[in-house]
Formats: structure tokens, sequence, C-alpha cells
């Protein structure tokens, strides 16, 4: 994907958001960072200095069968290293499970909340309904009226409608939820909490002015406008996908790239600047906005 020159799209931030506006960096510990993370560091550091806005850092462990705590502390380790401070730290996700039940409840409240026994080797094997890469949940337990329990996950039905919004980098965006993914996964039949629900419950409580993210993730966008929307979020908050940096077929970088594992590189003598300078230009990131990082 290619977007706008991020110098005037800076100018166009500063005419949106608030003054002071509040962004997040926001890894899973699920591994070691890899260049691909700082790249997207680089764009939140230097987009939210460039603003004069604040940078959170938030732990998204909320998939307890992944994440490990030295890859927690490594987290610390690594942004230390590259001079990367955060103005604030935020709850660990793991630590947010009755935060989540509270927005669950306020869900079931208004909209239909139902359990699900629906495996991903069910629906690979059933569903034909493909949006893109994504499978798209046919409501198969909608009216089943499944007690919630353990080995079933909990979803909230999305009804028809479309989502736009602009995006900071990519322009103008719609989405439609009810055709993308279905109805929405937001806690796993492990009894994990999903991503979509705990990053927008999160984002709202956190008072998240601009989402910054790799363009990998644009598609969870109107699901999440409209999941905070359902919420009571009045004003979603804005948000810019950047590019990522890919390997030569195409393919997104993984934490198991060790050619360009941050651990690796450090071992290997490269330098805090060496790093950033690479990320920003294989990360398509003007490189005079390493000056707002360096004089911070």
């Amino acid at each position: 994907m290619t977007g706008a020159p991020l110098l005037p799209t800076l100018a166009q931030l500063t005419d949106t958001l608030p003054p002071h506006p509040r962004t997040r960096f926001a890894p899973s510990p699920t591994g070691y960072l890899h260049l691909g993370h700082v790249v997207n560091a680089l764009y939140v550091w230097s987009i939210a200095r460039a603003l004069g806005g604040r940078v959170l850092l938030r732990i998204e462990d909320h998939d307890a069968t992944r994440c490990r705590s030295e890859f927690e502390r490594a987290i610390h380790e690594d942004l230390a290293w590259l001079g990367l401070t955060p103005d604030e730290s935020t709850p660990r996700q793991s630590d947010s499970g009755p935060v989540y039940s509270a927005a669950l409840a306020r869900l079931a409240g208004s909209y239909k909340v139902y359990a699900c026994d629906c495996s991903r080797r069910t629906l690979a094997q059933e569903v034909e309904d493909v949006f893109g890469e994504e499978t798209r949940y046919p409501g198969r337990c909608r009216d089943r009226d499944l007690p919630p329990g353990s080995g079933r996950g909990m979803r909230i039905a999305m009804a028809p409608g479309v989502e736009t919004f602009v995006d900071a980098w990519l322009g103008p965006q719609s989405q439609e939820p009810a055709l993308q993914c279905g109805d929405l996964l937001v806690r796993d039949r492990l009894g994990n909490w999903t991503y979509q629900l705990a990053v927008t419950v999160d984002d709202g409580r956190q008072g998240i002015d601009l989402v910054i993210r790799g363009e990998d993730l644009l598609q969870s966008t109107g699901r999440q406008i409209r999941l905070a929307r359902m919420l009571g979020r009045a004003q979603p908050p804005v948000f810019l996908h950047h590019p990522l940096i890919r390997k030569p077929g195409g393919d997104k970088l993984g934490k198991a790239s060790h050619d360009t594992g941050l651990r690796e590189l450090r071992a290997g003598g490269a330098t805090p600047a060496s790093v950033l300078h690479e990320a920003a230009a294989r990360g398509a990131l003007p490189l005079e906005l390493l000056d707002f990082i360096s004089a911070t």
C-alpha cells in the first residue's frame, strides 16, 4: 500500500487532534522485537513528539498461551537501549480481566452476545465465505442459546452497515464488519480475551486519540470503530496505518526472522543510531522526524 507523504500528514493531524494527543506503543510479548517493531516505534514516538503528544507503553499480553515474561523484560530493555522512553505505562492486559468482563456485560445489556463452541478447525472445514484472507463467521451458534462455560467462546453480533473513516496515511476507507468477519469473537474458547475487544476497551479507557500501527491491521479498524461506539465512545481515535518492512518475497517480518531481530542486531555490533536509521529508511519514515526523538 502507498500513502500520503508523512510531513504534510503531520499538519493535517495537528488540525484534527486535540493538543498533546495520546498514542501508544503496544507490543505483544510473544517473542523478541525485530526491525518491524522498531519501525512502528519510530512512527509512534516521532509523530507523538512532533505533535507535542504523549506515548503510552501497553503490554498486550491478552493471550496467556503465547506470552512470556522474558519477552516482556526484553521489550523494556530494548526500548531503553534505543533511547525510546514512554511517558506512561498502562496496566497489562493480563491484569485487566475485570475491566474486560465489565465491558462485555455492558455490551450484553444492549446487544446480542452469545456463547460459541466453534473451533478454528470446524470453521475451516465448514465455511466457504472468505473475505480476502479472513474467514467470515457465519453465525452458526447465534441462535443455539448455548450456556457460557468452559470450552466456549463469546461473540457479539455485528449488524449490517458500513464504517467509514479517513486513515491519516492511506486516506478514505470504507469497511463492513458484518461482511468481513461476521459476529466478532470477544473471548476465545480457552478463556482469553481477544485482541479486538482488549485493544478497543484499552484505547477508550486510556484516552488514546491516535492509533499508529502497521498496514496489516487496517482491516481491523472498522470493527474496532463499531465496537467502540457500541461501548459508548462517541468519537473514535484517529488511525494511521504505516508501511511494513517486507521480505524479498513480499511477506511481512515475523518474530522468527532472526536476521532482523533486535537481539541479533545488538549482538552483531549494531548501535542504537544505526538501528534507528535502518528502520527509518526501510520503513519509509522521513529521516528528519528522527530529530524529534533525539531532541527529547
